[in-house]
């Protein structure tokens, strides 16, 4: 039985235990939320995976994107970024590869780490049928679906899976003015194949073996946003919209399958738009857990869009989002190195604890205390144990003279907090 399944019945697994203890909320609540699937714990019964619940009450959870492409790839060095990536506080890792060893790299992924791992197995798919047919428009069904099921019995905890690509959203995707067309790797691989084919996905056609498959092993269905916006000009536009409402009734298959479903959200929203597309997905959704990349919230920063996506992030996991998927300085740009896998990683971090605090959650309020009187204190050593990454601070205060007495340097004598101590 699935999560779900068992939460339905009533029973308390491991798991919800384990959960409801590090997320500080009842078991019973967890067990309702589970059951009517507003939080999701990846967890394939095939490999051991470190508790996660992600959605509605819990603390915004990171994901780390990492995997090889075939300009690049070096399976050691993928592993090294996932072990960085949850070093630094990131909740999952999903694995993207799409270089002729991807195999190699996610298993090495998947026995290096116990966090719950991701996929996008038509990225198999492709590369199989572009290897051994000529294209990936070659691919078929039978590719899809076993690129789906081996993934499921190696352990694999979720997969974004592209079934609002349909012909009927190609057609208007097509037909909008829009400004950058399918952004989404997996969403062009299942357009152009639509396309190319004249015949409906077969992911979406399928659906309810796609779900047999998923509630066999317990893998958690992440409903990819293949039309997602890859400009802030296309955001919120029909496309866009015609994908969500697919997705919203795709949720409720899923649901009645007792498989356990979240759902992915747009990539470039301006501000103004971010908490509209939460709510609208929520509703559409029902409560769903909602997984966004991003967003991005200008397109004028490559190279630094691990903080436009920070901005956005926090806006949307403070207006109902439960899951970021995190943006390196590398975005749109190349694969990210460890530096940068590391700062996307703490921005996303930075987001995540800047929504949870306004959504009043106790331990990130817990966290922000413990910050405060240690500067207050100026406790030095609790202030750096207490950052999101406790080396760059302690080099920041070691680089100056003065880092031994109680100040820094900015203030230096003036210090507002020392002057109040040694004179109120």
């Amino acid at each position: 039985m699935t999560q779900m399944e068992q939460a339905r019945k009533g029973q308390l697994t491991d798991q919800i235990r384990k959960i409801a203890d590090i997320e500080g909320i009842s078991s019973q609540k967890l067990l309702k939320r589970v059951a009517t699937g507003k939080i999701v714990i990846p967890c394939n019964i095939n490999r051991y995976t470190s508790p996660l619940g992600v959605g509605k009450g819990l603390t915004t959870k990171i994901n780390a994107n990492v995997g090889s492409s075939p300009e690049l790839e070096d399976p050691q060095q993928e592993v090294k970024k996932a072990l960085l990536a949850v070093e630094y506080g990131a909740h999952t890792v999903m694995d993207l590869s799409t270089g002729p060893r991807f195999r190699e790299v996610r298993r090495a992924i998947m026995d290096a780490t116990k966090a719950p791992i991701g996929t996008v197995p038509i990225y198999q798919a492709g590369i199989i049928a572009s290897k051994n047919k000529g294209a990936v428009v070659d691919m078929d069904e039978d590719d899809m679906f076993s690129a789906i099921e081996e993934q499921a019995r190696e352990g694999v905890d979720f997969m974004t899976i592209h079934c609002g690509i349909t012909r009927d959203t190609v057609e208007k995707t097509q037909k909008s003015k829009r400004t950058m067309g399918i952004v989404s790797r997996g969403g062009a691989f299942l357009a152009a194949w639509i396309i190319h084919n004249q015949q409906e996905n077969p992911l979406f056609q399928n659906y309810d073996y796609l779900l047999e498959i998923a509630r066999e092993h317990d893998v958690t269905i992440s409903l990819g946003d293949g039309l997602r916006p890859g400009c802030l000009a296309d955001a919120s536009d029909i496309p866009q919209m015609a994908e969500l409402n697919i997705l919203g009734e795709l949720v409720q298959r899923a649901r009645e399958a007792g498989v356990q479903v979240m759902v992915e959200g747009p990539g470039h929203v301006p501000l103004n738009q971010i908490n509209a597309n939460m709510q609208i997905q929520k509703t559409v959704c029902k409560e769903a857990p909602f997984y966004v990349l991003g967003p991005i919230v200008t397109d004028l920063a490559p190279g630094y869009d691990h903080i436009t996506s920070a901005i956005g992030g926090a806006i949307a996991a403070s207006s109902g989002a439960d899951f970021l998927c995190y943006v390196t300085p590398a975005e749109h740009l190349s694969i990210p190195n460890l530096h940068e896998v590391k700062e996307g990683v703490i921005a996303s971090r930075i987001a995540a604890q800047a929504a949870d605090v306004a959504l009043g959650i106790d331990s990130a309020w817990d966290h922000e205390m413990k910050m405060a009187h240690a500067r207050k204190n100026f406790n030095w050593d609790k202030q750096f144990r207490l950052a999101f990454d406790p080396e760059k601070p302690r080099k920041c205060r070691e680089r100056n003279a003065s880092s031994t007495r109680d100040m820094c340097t900015m203030c230096g004598e003036f210090c507002a907090l020392r002057m109040v101590r040694d004179n109120l």
